[in-house]
Protein backbone atom coordinates (compact mmCIF):
# COMPACT_ATOMS: atom_id res chain seq x y z
CA UNK A 1 0.00 0.00 0.00
CA UNK A 2 0.90 3.48 -0.88
CA UNK A 3 1.81 5.80 1.51
CA UNK A 4 -0.72 8.52 1.19
CA UNK A 5 -3.22 5.58 0.72
CA UNK A 6 -1.24 4.22 4.24
CA UNK A 7 -1.94 7.80 5.81
CA UNK A 8 -5.41 8.27 4.66
CA UNK A 9 -6.22 4.35 6.00
CA UNK A 10 -4.94 5.29 9.26
CA UNK A 11 -7.14 8.53 9.03
CA UNK A 12 -10.33 7.10 8.54
CA UNK A 13 -9.73 4.19 10.96
CA UNK A 14 -8.80 7.30 13.93
CA UNK A 15 -11.84 9.18 12.88
CA UNK A 16 -13.78 5.89 13.42
CA UNK A 17 -12.76 5.43 16.57
CA UNK A 18 -13.05 8.83 17.77
CA UNK A 19 -16.55 8.95 16.66
CA UNK A 20 -17.77 5.76 18.06
CA UNK A 21 -15.67 6.80 21.57
CA UNK A 22 -17.98 9.91 21.36
CA UNK A 23 -20.94 8.53 21.42
CA UNK A 24 -20.45 6.38 24.15
CA UNK A 25 -20.54 7.88 27.66
CA UNK A 26 -20.40 5.16 29.68
CA UNK A 27 -17.92 2.85 31.23
CA UNK A 28 -18.80 -0.30 33.23
CA UNK A 29 -16.52 -1.67 35.53
CA UNK A 30 -16.34 -5.27 37.22
CA UNK A 31 -15.10 -4.63 40.53
CA UNK A 32 -12.35 -6.30 42.52
CA UNK A 33 -12.60 -8.27 46.17
CA UNK A 34 -10.69 -5.18 47.05
CA UNK A 35 -12.65 -3.08 45.83
CA UNK A 36 -16.29 -4.70 46.91
CA UNK A 37 -14.58 -5.15 50.54
CA UNK A 38 -14.25 -1.49 50.97
CA UNK A 39 -17.40 -0.57 49.57
CA UNK A 40 -19.03 -3.10 52.08
CA UNK A 41 -16.80 -1.38 54.58
CA UNK A 42 -18.69 2.41 53.61
CA UNK A 43 -21.91 0.81 53.62
CA UNK A 44 -21.34 -0.99 56.85
CA UNK A 45 -20.10 2.93 58.93
CA UNK A 46 -23.34 4.37 57.27
CA UNK A 47 -25.62 1.45 58.05
CA UNK A 48 -27.33 3.48 60.57
CA UNK A 49 -28.70 6.16 57.57
CA UNK A 50 -30.19 3.19 55.30
CA UNK A 51 -31.77 2.17 58.81
CA UNK A 52 -33.39 5.42 59.32
CA UNK A 53 -34.35 5.94 55.75
CA UNK A 54 -35.90 2.80 55.15
CA UNK A 55 -33.08 1.21 52.60
CA UNK A 56 -33.28 -2.38 51.75
CA UNK A 57 -29.27 -3.06 52.14
CA UNK A 58 -27.75 -6.07 51.13
CA UNK A 59 -24.74 -7.44 52.54
CA UNK A 60 -23.33 -10.41 52.39
CA UNK A 61 -24.07 -13.77 54.59
CA UNK A 62 -21.57 -14.87 57.88
CA UNK A 63 -21.60 -14.38 61.30
CA UNK A 64 -18.31 -11.59 60.71
CA UNK A 65 -20.89 -9.00 58.80
CA UNK A 66 -23.80 -9.52 61.78
CA UNK A 67 -20.66 -8.69 64.37
CA UNK A 68 -19.83 -6.02 62.16
CA UNK A 69 -22.76 -4.69 62.12
CA UNK A 70 -23.29 -4.21 65.44
CA UNK A 71 -20.10 -2.38 66.35
CA UNK A 72 -20.71 -0.19 63.52
CA UNK A 73 -24.09 1.01 65.44
CA UNK A 74 -22.47 0.76 68.81
CA UNK A 75 -19.52 2.77 66.83
CA UNK A 76 -16.84 0.49 68.24
CA UNK A 77 -15.17 -0.63 64.17
CA UNK A 78 -11.53 -0.14 64.16
CA UNK A 79 -8.74 -1.04 61.07
CA UNK A 80 -8.86 -5.01 62.22
CA UNK A 81 -11.99 -4.93 61.54
CA UNK A 82 -11.49 -3.71 57.99
CA UNK A 83 -8.74 -6.02 57.50
CA UNK A 84 -10.53 -9.18 58.78
CA UNK A 85 -13.86 -8.17 56.54
CA UNK A 86 -11.15 -7.57 53.29
CA UNK A 87 -9.65 -11.53 54.11
CA UNK A 88 -13.11 -12.57 54.16
CA UNK A 89 -14.48 -11.23 50.84
CA UNK A 90 -11.11 -12.44 48.91
CA UNK A 91 -11.14 -15.88 50.27
CA UNK A 92 -14.44 -16.51 50.67
CA UNK A 93 -16.85 -14.34 48.95
CA UNK A 94 -15.94 -12.80 45.47
CA UNK A 95 -16.36 -14.76 42.59
CA UNK A 96 -15.96 -12.29 39.37
CA UNK A 97 -18.81 -14.82 37.29
CA UNK A 98 -21.10 -13.47 39.20
CA UNK A 99 -21.24 -10.10 37.77
CA UNK A 100 -21.49 -11.20 33.87
CA UNK A 101 -25.28 -11.11 33.96
CA UNK A 102 -25.16 -7.69 35.27
CA UNK A 103 -22.62 -6.44 33.15
CA UNK A 104 -24.51 -7.75 30.08
CA UNK A 105 -27.48 -6.54 30.88
CA UNK A 106 -25.93 -3.02 30.73
CA UNK A 107 -24.45 -3.54 27.56
CA UNK A 108 -27.97 -4.29 25.75
CA UNK A 109 -29.09 -0.58 26.89
CA UNK A 110 -25.96 1.26 26.02
CA UNK A 111 -27.67 3.33 23.13
CA UNK A 112 -30.66 4.25 25.02
CA UNK A 113 -28.44 5.28 28.24
CA UNK A 114 -26.03 7.07 26.27
CA UNK A 115 -29.41 8.70 24.27
CA UNK A 116 -30.41 10.03 27.61
CA UNK A 117 -27.16 11.16 28.94
CA UNK A 118 -26.99 13.36 25.88
CA UNK A 119 -30.34 14.16 25.94
CA UNK A 120 -29.74 15.85 29.15
CA UNK A 121 -28.24 18.63 27.44
CA UNK A 122 -27.62 21.61 30.21
CA UNK A 123 -26.74 23.90 27.81
CA UNK A 124 -30.03 25.91 27.94
CA UNK A 125 -30.55 25.82 31.88
CA UNK A 126 -30.49 28.95 34.13
CA UNK A 127 -28.06 27.32 36.79
CA UNK A 128 -24.77 24.87 35.97
CA UNK A 129 -25.56 21.61 35.73
CA UNK A 130 -22.88 19.05 36.45
CA UNK A 131 -22.00 17.06 33.50
CA UNK A 132 -19.36 14.56 32.70
CA UNK A 133 -17.89 13.61 28.94
CA UNK A 134 -17.76 9.64 30.44
CA UNK A 135 -19.71 8.20 33.45
CA UNK A 136 -18.17 5.15 35.17
CA UNK A 137 -20.26 2.50 36.51
CA UNK A 138 -18.90 0.07 39.14
CA UNK A 139 -20.97 -2.72 39.82
CA UNK A 140 -21.14 -4.46 43.30
CA UNK A 141 -23.38 -7.24 44.68
CA UNK A 142 -23.88 -5.24 47.83
CA UNK A 143 -25.18 -1.82 49.37
CA UNK A 144 -28.27 0.11 48.99
CA UNK A 145 -28.94 -0.48 45.29
CA UNK A 146 -27.05 2.27 43.33
CA UNK A 147 -24.70 5.68 44.50
CA UNK A 148 -23.05 8.78 43.50
CA UNK A 149 -19.65 10.40 43.39
CA UNK A 150 -20.23 13.88 41.67
CA UNK A 151 -16.03 14.43 42.12
CA UNK A 152 -15.46 11.43 40.04
CA UNK A 153 -18.62 11.14 37.73
CA UNK A 154 -18.93 7.67 39.00
CA UNK A 155 -21.93 5.54 39.82
CA UNK A 156 -22.12 2.58 41.69
CA UNK A 157 -24.79 0.29 40.80
CA UNK A 158 -25.98 -3.10 42.98
CA UNK A 159 -26.80 -5.98 40.30
CA UNK A 160 -27.16 -10.39 41.56
CA UNK A 161 -25.66 -13.03 40.24
CA UNK A 162 -28.59 -13.47 37.69
CA UNK A 163 -28.80 -10.16 36.52
CA UNK A 164 -30.95 -8.51 38.57
CA UNK A 165 -31.53 -4.81 39.83
CA UNK A 166 -32.88 -3.78 42.97
CA UNK A 167 -35.98 -1.79 42.17
CA UNK A 168 -36.03 -2.19 38.62
CA UNK A 169 -35.60 -5.19 36.09
CA UNK A 170 -33.52 -2.82 33.58
CA UNK A 171 -30.56 -0.58 35.14
CA UNK A 172 -31.49 2.16 32.63
CA UNK A 173 -33.50 3.40 34.89
CA UNK A 174 -31.26 3.70 38.27
CA UNK A 175 -27.97 5.10 35.84
CA UNK A 176 -29.79 7.69 34.74
CA UNK A 177 -31.19 8.80 38.30
CA UNK A 178 -27.73 8.73 39.35
CA UNK A 179 -26.36 10.81 36.98
CA UNK A 180 -29.19 13.31 37.52
CA UNK A 181 -27.72 13.12 41.13
CA UNK A 182 -24.40 14.13 40.07
CA UNK A 183 -25.69 16.87 37.69
CA UNK A 184 -27.51 18.50 40.80
CA UNK A 185 -25.27 18.23 43.37
CA UNK A 186 -23.10 21.22 43.89
CA UNK A 187 -25.34 23.62 41.96
CA UNK A 188 -28.84 22.63 43.98
CA UNK A 189 -28.17 20.54 46.82
CA UNK A 190 -24.83 21.41 48.53
CA UNK A 191 -25.99 25.19 47.48
CA UNK A 192 -28.78 25.10 49.16
CA UNK A 193 -28.30 22.53 52.09
CA UNK A 194 -31.39 20.22 50.24
CA UNK A 195 -32.37 17.53 52.89
CA UNK A 196 -32.49 14.21 51.40
CA UNK A 197 -36.16 13.50 50.66
CA UNK A 198 -36.65 16.65 48.67
CA UNK A 199 -32.98 15.32 46.85
CA UNK A 200 -34.75 12.23 45.87
CA UNK A 201 -37.95 14.06 44.96
CA UNK A 202 -36.31 16.31 42.99
CA UNK A 203 -33.91 13.35 40.80
CA UNK A 204 -36.67 11.69 40.83
CA UNK A 205 -39.26 14.39 39.30
CA UNK A 206 -36.35 15.67 36.86
CA UNK A 207 -35.89 12.02 35.21
CA UNK A 208 -39.92 11.62 34.93
CA UNK A 209 -40.34 14.85 33.28
CA UNK A 210 -37.16 14.25 30.27
CA UNK A 211 -37.60 10.86 29.95
CA UNK A 212 -41.03 9.42 30.80
CA UNK A 213 -41.27 8.43 27.42
CA UNK A 214 -37.88 6.27 27.65
CA UNK A 215 -38.29 4.94 30.81
CA UNK A 216 -41.88 3.73 30.98
CA UNK A 217 -41.55 1.98 33.95
CA UNK A 218 -39.62 4.58 36.38
CA UNK A 219 -41.05 5.04 39.35
CA UNK A 220 -41.16 8.46 41.64
CA UNK A 221 -40.28 7.24 45.22
CA UNK A 222 -42.38 8.11 47.93
CA UNK A 223 -40.35 10.16 50.37
CA UNK A 224 -42.19 12.27 51.58
CA UNK A 225 -41.43 15.97 50.53
CA UNK A 226 -43.23 17.35 47.67
CA UNK A 227 -42.43 21.09 48.57
CA UNK A 228 -41.21 20.80 44.55
CA UNK A 229 -44.38 19.03 42.91
CA UNK A 230 -46.36 22.13 42.41
CA UNK A 231 -43.32 24.48 40.80
CA UNK A 232 -41.80 21.21 38.44
CA UNK A 233 -44.62 20.14 35.99
CA UNK A 234 -43.03 20.29 32.78
CA UNK A 235 -39.48 19.95 31.06
CA UNK A 236 -39.74 23.76 30.60
CA UNK A 237 -39.94 24.34 34.36
CA UNK A 238 -36.92 22.82 35.06
CA UNK A 239 -34.81 25.25 33.75
CA UNK A 240 -35.65 27.44 36.89
CA UNK A 241 -34.89 24.80 39.16
CA UNK A 242 -32.38 26.11 41.10
CA UNK A 243 -34.60 29.45 41.49
CA UNK A 244 -37.60 27.12 42.85
CA UNK A 245 -35.29 25.46 45.38
CA UNK A 246 -33.94 28.39 46.78
CA UNK A 247 -37.38 30.29 47.03
CA UNK A 248 -38.77 27.04 49.04
CA UNK A 249 -35.47 26.64 51.23
CA UNK A 250 -35.54 30.21 52.41
CA UNK A 251 -38.79 29.23 54.00
CA UNK A 252 -37.05 26.84 55.76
Amino acid sequence: MKLKHLLLFIGVIFFAACQSNSQNRLEVRIPSPQMEAEYIWQTLQDIEFFDSHNYQVSLPPGDLIDELKLKSKSGTLVEEDYERLEKYITDQIYQEADYQAGFAKIQEELDLINRMINGLDPSGLNWKFKEYETYTVNLTLYGPGGSYDPDEGSILLYTTPGGKFKSYDYPANTIIHEVVHIGIEASIVAQYQVPHAMKERIVDTYVSLKFGADLPDYRIQDMGDTRTDPYLQTVADLDDLESIVARLMEKE
